[in-house]
């Protein structure tokens, strides 16, 4: 990709720095945590709070289960022409506990993949813009 300045391909879900993380948010009642931010009501059914910390989440986890995408996916999201299969993981979180389903990193397939292995947040160019190249959120082996 170009030299053009980089921005989020989606505005306040993750971190633009090196060691990205995803924005999430904690209830302050119960301490449930929720990506992407929840702002309006609890999704615990034990609690009724409606008030929010913002947190930046765990960038570490463990595959929790993963599989090949072979569909090319809808509008908006802008994939490669030709489009190619990827790879998608569901980590579990290090603190948090909670799983987030996201896009392997470029370079690695399901082969690469298995249950339990450590994994990190990475940012990664999705496409490119008159303005800018437009970045996301995708999960990587850890040991790379």
């Amino acid at each position: 990709m170009s030299g053009k300045p980089q921005a989020p391909a989606i505005e306040g879900w993750y971190t633009m720095e090196a060691e990205t993380r995803l924005i999430g948010s904690c209830c302050k009642s119960c301490g449930t945590y929720f990506f992407p931010k929840q702002s309006h009501y609890c999704k615990n059914p034990d609690c009724e709070s409606t008030d929010f910390d913002e947190v930046e989440l765990s960038r570490t986890g463990h595959v929790w289960s993963y599989t090949n995408a072979s569909y090319q996916p809808p509008a908006p999201f802008v994939a490669p022409d030709p489009f190619e299969p990827y790879a998608i993981a569901a980590v579990q979180l290090e603190k948090e506990q909670m799983v987030v389903l996201g896009q392997v990193a470029d370079g690695f397939s399901v082969d690469d993949l298995k249950v339990g292995m450590p994994m990190e947040l990475v940012l990664e160019p999705l496409h490119e813009t008159e303005d800018d190249v437009k970045v996301t959120w995708k999960w990587r082996p850890l040991s790379h």
